[in-house]
C-alpha cells in the first residue's frame, strides 16, 4: 500500500499515526510504500470497520 492512500484513508498524517498507534514521526520516515506489517494492521482496521457498518 502506499503512503499516500493511507493517509487519505485516514483524513492526515496525525490520524493515520494515531490509527496505528504510532507518532507522526514514524509515518514522515516511511518511503512511498508503507511497511507490510503496517499495511496489514490497516486492512484489519478497515475490515473491522465494515463489519461492524454491515451489522
Amino acid at each position: 500500500m502506499k503512503k499516500s492512500e493511507a493517509i487519505y484513508f485516514a483524513g492526515n498524517k496525525t490520524n493515520l499515526a494515531k490509527l496505528l498507534k504510532i507518532t507522526k514521526s514514524a509515518v514522515s520516515q516511511w518511503g512511498d510504500d508503507i511497511p507490510e506489517l503496517r499495511a496489514l494492521q490497516l486492512e484489519k482496521l478497515v475490515n473491522d470497520k465494515n463489519n461492524t457498518k454491515a451489522k
